[in-house]
């Protein structure tokens, strides 16, 4: 009985010292830098999809953050804070552009300032670079159209486009030796010497997964525990038209109110020159489904018939009601974004593209914050790593992600002693 593991997902007669499960930017900045630290390991990375980044990775906004938002000493605060630097590092040297436009998060209400205020303290204690404090006259410096009583302008935020970026990864692990294969799908994981339940098996000793809206699933295959477990997302945007654009040249966020499970609508210029306002958030009928004509049967009842999810549902039904109103009716979120900018109108907008955000959640309707490696457990457990959860900053914190997966590797993986 060898411990070695075991993928059905094609009958190539490829062996390799570690694969890596999913081609988003988390998988592919993963194994690049498994690739950097160990030279001579035949390591590959699967996709499922015919191209890479075709989820979370290629459909979010493209935002740069700068650590604000996290609860001080979390991995997200950490790796957010790291993982920026690490970003604007690697697109100088790669030539990849990107842009340095900021990031104001406006309170607009009396009762909004103290939880800006102490916000801002929070991004102190992260040690987000230059940050600062300023009052409603200042406001229409960075942004003329936008209106508030005070923000926080963060001009280290930037945007970029995250799928261009996951490709360069890419780009790089083939460069050093490493294969992707795209179109290959995690149908089971088992033991070498247990009968496979179809395909023949690629043998290999180390498992890495990051497969996003299936990590629950995958982890799964290996043994590990049911929670946290993605519930799908679909967040909404409409798009500013070309000629209005001007209304909104910098990030423009809201004060997060911790009585609401997700941030709020926001104004987000994009590389391409467009401008995103959203999104809304509502349960995603299919856990790839873009649109609310996608439906996957299976994943409906997985969502609905968890208890987690009934839980969330009666906490916030009014909240959910409201976003599903705004999903129909533009003039509903064109209210919320008026906000911000009093000027915008219905006639100004059209609607745009929708992402569908991963979110862990345990079994009592909380949703999980921070970001969740797993180890797995019993027998397999010294050979997979599973990311869990790594939602936003998770692109923004993907190259500090992979230097924490590579370490992780290297304390539970033996892999320091193969050479070529």
């Amino acid at each position: 009985f060898q411990t070695v593991l075991k993928i059905l997902f094609s009958d190539k007669p490829y062996n390799y010292d570690v694969v890596v499960v999913g081609g988003g930017i988390v998988g592919c900045a993963a194994a690049r830098q498994l690739k950097i630290s160990n030279p001579n390991l035949n390591i590959a990375l699967l996709e499922k999809e015919k191209h890479l980044a075709t989820h979370q990775s290629g459909n979010n906004s493209g935002v740069l953050h700068a650590g604000i938002y996290y609860v001080p000493g979390s991995l997200k605060a950490k790796l957010c804070v790291r993982g920026i630097d690490l970003a604007y590092k690697y697109f100088d040297e790669h030539n990849i552009l990107y842009k340095r436009i900021g990031k104001l998060i406006v309170a607009v209400e009396p009762e909004e300032v103290p939880r800006l205020e102490n916000l801002f303290q929070r991004a102190q204690k992260n040690n987000c670079k230059m940050i600062q404090l300023i009052d409603g006259s200042e406001i229409k410096k960075y942004a003329p159209h936008c209106k508030g009583l005070k923000a926080i302008w963060s001009p280290y935020t930037g945007i970029v486009d995250w799928g261009l970026v996951t490709r360069s990864f890419a780009g790089d692990f083939e460069k050093k030796g490493g294969m992707v294969y795209t179109d290959y799908s995690v149908d089971n994981l088992c033991f070498l010497g247990e009968s496979p339940l179809s395909g023949k098996p690629n043998e290999f000793p180390y498992l890495i997964t990051c497969a996003g809206l299936q990590s629950d699933r995958v982890a799964r295959l290996s043994g590990c525990q049911t929670l946290p477990k993605i519930v799908p997302f679909r967040g909404e945007y409409l798009l500013l038209k070309s000629h209005k654009r001007y209304l909104a040249e910098t990030n423009i966020y809201p004060v997060p109110d911790s009585r609401f499970p997700f941030l709020g609508v926001h104004f987000t210029p994009r590389m391409d020159g467009n401008v995103w306002l959203g999104p809304n958030a509502v349960l995603a009928y299919k856990r790839e489904g873009y649109k609310y004509t996608d439906i996957s049967f299976n994943d409906l009842y997985d969502s609905l018939t968890f208890r987690g999810m009934h839980k969330l549902m009666w906490k916030f039904l009014g909240y959910g009601l409201k976003e599903m109103y705004r999903g129909i009716f533009i003039g509903a979120q064109v209210k919320q974004l008026q906000r911000y900018v009093p000027e915008l109108t219905v006639a100004d907008v059209t609607r745009g593209p929708a992402g569908v955000r991963a979110q862990a959640m345990d079994g009592e309707g909380n949703l999980i914050e921070d970001f969740v490696f797993d180890g797995g457990y019993g027998s397999l457990g010294s050979r997979v790593l599973h990311v869990r959860n790594a939602p936003s900053p998770g692109a923004t914190s993907s190259l500090a992600i992979a230097e924490m997966i590579g370490e992780k590797a290297a304390e539970k993986f033996d892999i320091k002693h193969r050479t070529l």
